[in-house]
């Protein structure tokens, strides 16, 4: 394995990449009302206005939908690549660190949870225990072991099922009630209520999505793909790296595009609820993979001219802190579109929303921009990083 060198290198490209990842998060949750599913009355507006909300809803989800999460997922296997390195050239073993890390990164989750229902950090944590696990195997087995959970073996497991009883369906996940309390929460004008109702019933709903989705065994295929990806120093410019991006933008194109046209083929014309639970879900997932490293693979192409590192020199600020960025517009979005706060969520379509979400990310990155003149770390990270290497005995 590469020796990495001791003194902290950041990667600027990585850390746009990453600002990139957040921003498009915060605007699918932005149209969304961060879960809070309450939209203006169709019948209350123009029609052209209904047109747009459709056209930026169905955008930002092409672009962003399944992708933001998964370049972010990404990158966590990669930043866990450098810190094992690192302990690695001092005789370390990282792992045992890194488990307490994963507690730390629950107690962040717990926090999170009192604003957003919705949000991803505990999954991060129960899931990131693959990366222990596979922390000392060779690169041609994290590879495998990636591509099998990027494959989607829980879909196919429950199709080959059905193959051999036709009368099996997929057992689906009891959220309705869940739903139920967390929608009450985000009704009241309590904070109180909120964060109760969000505290008993939204990790628990989000952990049952994930699964339902299909989300829980490709997120700890992109965690250890991206592990892969920083063993092998893809994500430091290099001859070596360019090429492989440039492999992996044609690759992913080409994977892409049939993916795409099979999809929606199979929305159209399939309505057996299994397939739709199996093979449709899992080609889904698919597109989702292969349109992820296309826009991975255009970031860090482009990021190589000065213009594009230029005009997303805003995305570094955000991507340096991640994790408080994470969690402060979990905060602000609640804030903003749930009853206890502003209230803006049942008067705002997804136009409206999409452009204030658009707002708020500006406003954030200068907010980072300017701490990060003051200190070399956002609070959240610089807390974990102390914790995480807290003396022991």
């Amino acid at each position: 394995m590469a020796k990495l060198p001791e003194k902290k290198v950041r990667i600027d490209a990585v850390d746009a990449l990453r600002g990139f990842a957040i921003m498009g998060i915060m605007l699918l949750h932005s149209i969304e009302h961060f879960n809070f599913y309450v939209f203006p009355d169709k019948n209350t507006q123009p029609d052209w206005l209904n047109n747009l909300d459709e056209g930026v809803w169905d955008t930002l989800f092409f672009i962003f939908g399944g992708k933001g999460y998964a370049i972010f997922a990404v990158l966590f296997g990669f930043t866990f690549s450098l810190m094992f390195a690192k302990q690695q050239n001092l005789g370390k073993d990282f792992g045992y660190r890194f488990l307490w890390r994963m507690v730390l990164l629950a107690g962040f989750a717990f926090i999170n949870g009192l604003f957003f229902p919705g949000e991803v950090l505990l999954m991060y944590s129960i899931v990131g225990i693959i990366l222990f696990l596979v922390r000392k195997w060779s690169e041609k087995a994290l590879l495998f072991t990636s591509l099998f959970f990027l494959l989607q073996p829980i879909e196919w497991i429950h199709y080959f099922i059905y193959l051999f009883d036709n009368e099996y369906m997929v057992p689906q996940t009891q959220m309705s009630s869940y739903w139920g309390f967390i929608k009450k929460g985000q009704l009241s004008d309590s904070f109180f209520e909120l964060i109760k109702n969000n505290t008993l019933y939204g990790h628990k709903v989000a952990l049952l999505w994930a699964y339902g989705v299909g989300r829980l065994l490709q997120t700890a295929g992109f965690f250890v793909l991206g592990y892969w990806l920083g063993k092998k120093n893809y994500f430091r410019d290099s001859v070596k790296s360019r090429m492989f991006w440039k492999k992996t933008l044609t690759l992913s194109i080409l994977a892409f595009i049939p993916l795409f046209m099979i999809e929606v083929n199979m929305k159209a014309n399939i309505t057996e609820k299994i397939y739709k639970d199996t093979l449709v879900k899992a080609i889904d997932m698919y597109g989702n993979l292969a349109f992820t490293f296309i826009l991975i693979s255009v970031f860090l192409l482009l990021y190589k001219t000065t213009i594009f590192k230029k005009s997303t020199n805003g995305l570094r600020h955000c991507g340096k802190m991640s994790l408080t960025a994470y969690v402060f517009q979990s905060i602000v979005g609640s804030y903003v579109f749930y009853e206890y706060g502003l209230g803006l969520g049942p008067s705002l379509g997804h136009t409206k929303s999409f452009l204030l979400g658009i707002l708020l990310f500006v406003i954030q990155v200068y907010i980072y921009k300017y701490w990060l003149k003051t200190f070399k770390q956002g609070p959240l990270e610089k807390l974990w990083h102390k914790l995480t290497w807290l003396k022991t005995k």
